[in-house]
Parts: C-alpha cells; sequence; structure tokens
C-alpha cells in the first residue's frame, strides 16, 4: 500500500511495488517525484524527518535524520548585525544544509533493492516530459509572481512565462535542470564501473551531491544578496564545505505506549515528544473526555496540547540535555494534568525544573507587520487559509517493511531559484532564536527544533502503521486526533482522516514571525455550531476555519497476522490519494 499526499507520488510509490521493489525502493522514488509535483510544499533544498521499521526487525523503530543543521557562519552575532531580531523566513539566511537528498540516498543505500537508476527513471521522466501543474501550485506561483518579477529574477525565469505571467492549471511543467543534476548523480556511481555494487553507486551519488556541482553552485548563489521576509538584502551563509561536512543518519526512535499501542516519534531535535507527552497527559482519562467531537473532550485535548507545545518551546532543542524521561514520566504527566481547568487557559505554562532554559519574548501578531508576500510558514494561516504545505508519504510491502516521512522545505516561496539546479534552498533555521540561552537558540552545526514529524505504531513487537500529516506547528495535533479517535473510538483510519479536525495556536510558533495567540483555538465548522458556543463559553478564542480545512494525513498499515495491508488518505486537498492490493 502506498499513500502520499500527491496522486502522482502514490502512483509512482505503487508502481515500484508491483514490479517487486521494496517499501524502501518504493519511498524513495516517491519523495523524489513529490520534489517535482508538490514544488510548493518541498524540495531538492530542503530537509527530511521519516520512522520505518523492517522486516527482519518489524518491532524496532528507527529514525531517517535528514534534518540538515545550521552552516558554520550562521550564528546570533552575524545575523543581529544584519540587523535582524529574527531568522528571516525567507531568504539564504534561514537556509540549513539540504538533508533530503542525501538522507533519501541513505535510506536506499542501505536498505533498499533497487539500482539508483531504475528508481530516478520516475523523476527524470517528470522532469523532462512534465507533469500538469496542480491548483495548489499555480495558486502559489501566482500569488508569488509579482515579488518574483521585483526580488527574485531567477525565481520568475524558473516559474513564469517570457512576458511574467504565471503558469495556468494544468500547464505542462518541466525541470531541465533538476533532471541533469539527478543525470549527473548516476553518472557518478557509472563512473565506478562495472565492478562496484549497488550500494557503492548508491554512495558515489551522495558523494557527489555533497561535494560536486551542487555544492559549488549552492555555495556561488547564496553569496549574492537578495531580498529576504525582513524587506532587506542579505547573502547567505551556506557554503560548499558545509555540504560537504553534512551525512544523514539514523537514530532510535523515541517511544511511549498508549492503550496498549506503541506510538514511535523523533527525538526532541524534532517536535515528536511533545505528541508523546500529550497522549501522557490524556491517557487515564476517561474516553468522554478525549472524544475530539465533543466540547468537552476538544476542550481537554486542547489543553493538553497547550501544556505539551509549552514543554516543547521550553525545552525541546538539539544540544542533547533535553530530560525527556522526566518530561514523559507518569509523574510528571501527573502534575500537568492537574492544570487543566473547565476553562481555557490564556498562559504559556512550560513546567519547571533545574536546568530549563529561558523563554523567547513572547509576540503577538499585533506587534507585526507583514514583510514578504507568501513566505515565513508553509501551512494554514489561523484563518485556514490555505498558503502551502508540507509532504508526507506512507509506504507499507508485503514483507513487512513500513515507511512514515514527511519531506518538506526549499519550497519556492522560500528563497531563489539556483540557476543550473532547479531548486531553492530551505528555510528551517527560521525555527531558531536569536536570544541568547533557549532551547533552540541559533548554533552552527547545530540542528533547528524542526516541525516534521512522522509516526509509527507498534503493537505486540511489530509495526502495523505508518501516518503523519503536513501542517508545521498542527502536524502532531492533526496526528493526536487521529489517534485518539482510532485507539480509543475505534473508528477506521479514513473516518478518523476525515473527522472534524482543530488545532490550538495558544504557543509560539515556529515558523517566521514567531508569533502567538493566547487561547487561539482553529477549528473545522463540522465540529458544529453547539460544540463551538460551547468552547468558546470556555474561554478559547475560536477562529471558523471552513469545513475541510485542516489536517493533512494520510496512513499505511499493515496486520503481521493475517498480512493484511490498508491505507487512507486526506480528501482536503483533493489531491491526496491512497493505493494498493
Amino acid at each position: 500500500m502506498t499513500a502520499s499526499t500527491h496522486w502522482l507520488a502514490t502512483a509512482t510509490g505503487q508502481a515500484v511495488l508491483e514490479r517487486g521493489g521494496t517499501a524502501f525502493d518504493a519511498a524513495v522514488a516517491a519523495a523524489f517525484v513529490l520534489h517535482l509535483v508538490e514544488p510548493h510544499l518541498n524540495g531538492p533544498g530542503g530537509d527530511l524527518v521519516a520512522l520505518f521499521a523492517t522486516a527482519e526487525q518489524p518491532g524496532t523503530p528507527v529514525v531517517l535524520m535528514g534534518q540538515g543543521p545550521a552552516p558554520e557562519g550562521a550564528g546570533v552575532a552575524h545575523l543581529v548585525a544584519e540587523g535582524l531580531d529574527l531568522v528571516p523566513g525567507a531568504g539564504a539566511l534561514a537556509a540549513a544544509v539540504p538533508g533530503a537528498v542525501d538522507a533519501w540516498l541513505l535510506l536506499l543505500e542501505t536498505h533498499g533493492t533497487w539500482e539508483l537508476r531504475d528508481v530516478l527513471a520516475y523523476p527524470i521522466d517528470l522532469a523532462r516530459a512534465g507533469h500538469p501543474l496542480s491548483p495548489a501550485v499555480a495558486r502559489s506561483i501566482a500569488s508569488m509572481a509579482p515579488f518574483f518579477l521585483e526580488h527574485w529574477p531567477t525565481s520568475a525565469e524558473r516559474w513564469l512565462h517570457a512576458d511574467g505571467t504565471p503558469p495556468a492549471v494544468g500547464e505542462l511543467v518541466t525541470n531541465p535542470a533538476w533532471a541533469a543534476v539527478l543525470e549527473d548523480l548516476l553518472a557518478a556511481g557509472d563512473d565506478l564501473g562495472t565492478g562496484a555494487s549497488r550500494a557503492e553507486r548508491v554512495r558515489a551519488a551522495r558523494d557527489a551531491w555533497a561535494t560536486g556541482r551542487v555544492a559549488q553552485e549552492i555555495d556561488r548563489f547564496a553569496r549574492v544578496p537578495h531580498r529576504h521576509s525582513d524587506g532587506r538584502d542579505h547573502a547567505g551563509v551556506l557554503r560548499a564545505s558545509d555540504l560537504a561536512a553534512f551525512r544523514a543518519g539514523f537514530e532510535p526512535a523515541v517511544t511511549r505506549d498508549f492503550r496498549g499501542t506503541t506510538v514511535a516519534k523523533s527525538g526532541p531535535w524534532a517536535q515528536g515528544p511533545a505528541l508523546l507527552a500529550a497522549l501522557a497527559i490524556l491517557e487515564p482519562l476517561d474516553d468522554d473526555l478525549l472524544d475530539p467531537g465533543t466540547a468537552i473532550g476538544a476542550h481537554t485535548i486542547a489543553e493538553a496540547l497547550k501544556l505539551a507545545l509549552a514543554d516543547r518551546e521550553a525545552w525541546f532543542g538539539d544540544d542533547g540535555a533535553v530530560p525527556l524521561g522526566t518530561l514523559l514520566s507518569e509523574e510528571y504527566a501527573a502534575t500537568r494534568r492537574a492544570l487543566i481547568d473547565p476553562t481555557a487557559s490564556t498562559e504559556l505554562r512550560p513546567g519547571t525544573g533545574a536546568g530549563r532554559p529561558s523563554i523567547a519574548r513572547l509576540r503577538t501578531a499585533s506587534e507585526f507587520t507583514a514583510g514578504v508576500e507568501g513566505v515565513g510558514e508553509p501551512t494554514v494561516e489561523s484563518t485556514g487559509d490555505l498558503r502551502g504545505d508540507t509532504c508526507h508519504l506512507d509506504v507499507v510491502d508485503r514483507f513487512g517493511n513500513i515507511v512514515a516521512a514527511t519531506p518538506s522545505g526549499g519550497w519556492l516561496q522560500s528563497s531563489p531559484t539556483i540557476p543550473g539546479l532547479g531548486f531553492c534552498l530551505g528555510t528551517r533555521l527560521q525555527m531558531t532564536w536569536l536570544e541568547e540561552g533557549t532551547a533552540s537558540t541559533l548554533r552552527p552545526s547545530r540542528r533547528p527544533r524542526t516541525t516534521l514529524t512522522p509516526t509509527l505504531l507498534l503493537r505486540d513487537g511489530h509495526a502495523i502503521a505508518a501516518l503523519g500529516s503536513p501542517g508545521g506547528d498542527q502536524q502532531d495535533q492533526w496526528q493526536l486526533l487521529y489517534l485518539l479517535r482510532t485507539l480509543v473510538g475505534g473508528w477506521s483510519p479514513q473516518q478518523a482522516i476525515d473527522a472534524p479536525a482543530f488545532h490550538t495556536t495558544s504557543f509560539p510558533g515556529s515558523f517566521w514571525p514567531r508569533t502567538w495567540e493566547p487561547g487561539g483555538l482553529v477549528v473545522e465548522d463540522r465540529l458544529g455550531d453547539a460544540v463551538i458556543r460551547e468552547l468558546e463559553a470556555r474561554g478559547h478564542l475560536v477562529t471558523r476555519a471552513g469545513g475541510w480545512t485542516l489536517g493533512r494525513l494520510s496512513t499505511v498499515g499493515r496486520d503481521p497476522a493475517t498480512g493484511i495491508v490498508h491505507a487512507a488518505a486526506n480528501a482536503r486537498a483533493m489531491q491526496g490519494y491512497a493505493t494498493g492490493r
């Protein structure tokens, strides 16, 4: 089974499975297709977090770490000297080292069975022959067209017609520059000769990516000042040496049991453990309090999320000193649970403890004047308006290999297109602070605290499901609703994905301009007028987002006893798709 946020990626993954490939072969092929068909949501210059389990070790969840660190030249002093008090939401100063491509190639090298040439045949064909432009991509390009023409001419050349008009929905778009890059990677493996193994050819492609033409072109382009989200021009600090120093890797997952199911997430350099903390707070409560479709359930869930996300802000980062044992313990969860009142909290309430880092200054939207249109958070705004998102894909094969992956960054709104490469850099450093002493203060060679947060579920020593969602700070919030509806409510995966969603905005956002809305709660109208009125009566500042606007989940799963597989995908954007047999 294959499920993803775009039907062409799903079709690619399933085609690989039908031809005898494994879930790992399929996931890599689908991911490189996502770079092409959802360029407003992810790209080769972006990053990736994935979780997987193998058929040989079905009870051991593993994290594929494709989050690049801050460049050596990136630091608080440099950005402050540039006149900044926040890392910009667009432009090369916000670029971490691109991590997605190396991570996908690492997965193929170590766990795949297909030759790289066969895997990349799908994206190379789409890049050269073209694919029909989706409505969401067309809207993103059209919204950015004036800015491209005035400030980012290389992006205008990449995305606009010669007369400056944007492409229409359904128009065939190609990316020959990116196809040439992929062909260069294949050539690096071919240069090893016929005596090289499949894995050695993939490893040669990884080395070519990190040290060859791509790194040199990125270095050269980042040095040229260009417009950032603060409305001024800056040069980036990402260098070829930063790419050469980075390699993706594998890490053990962080897990916690909930109602008989083990939930696996990445470490606290990402936001994943916040979902585990919310589950710890909610687990012993009566089922009636865990129903997202009722006012008391939605209130309880939202308040638990506020507490978990406050701890994310206070503790999570890449310094290796995050006390997860304490933050996920039963005793700590009980102290947090006791803070849930009948009325909505409008405070940021992280837990206390020895060595807790400081909290960055809280900012509200009223303090801010928007800079560049279309940049910052690549997800739904607080009003529910869609201006982009992240991607997600899930694959499970007949052997029991299973993958959940959330690639993002490097979207076309984030930075100017690099000529000769066909893609732009990411902006993940906007998730760091320029204030000293916080858990996620900008530091050279440290990873920004990413929002990318896929999930694996395990039971009785076997991985049984992979899931995830785009959505920035909302990713784990929407996944929590799914888990409560399936693990507590007994709903089917598709029912849980389709059900009305909500999320809180009562914590500092991860994306520029890093604001929060005390007591904020964004809901789909389908939650119902009576439920929404009661939430407002409890003190929540409710924003109605429309009927089908929140949540972008997909999932696959496998029953280890029967081998039967299942999948489900999101209908809201009319683009996600699940398929299999």
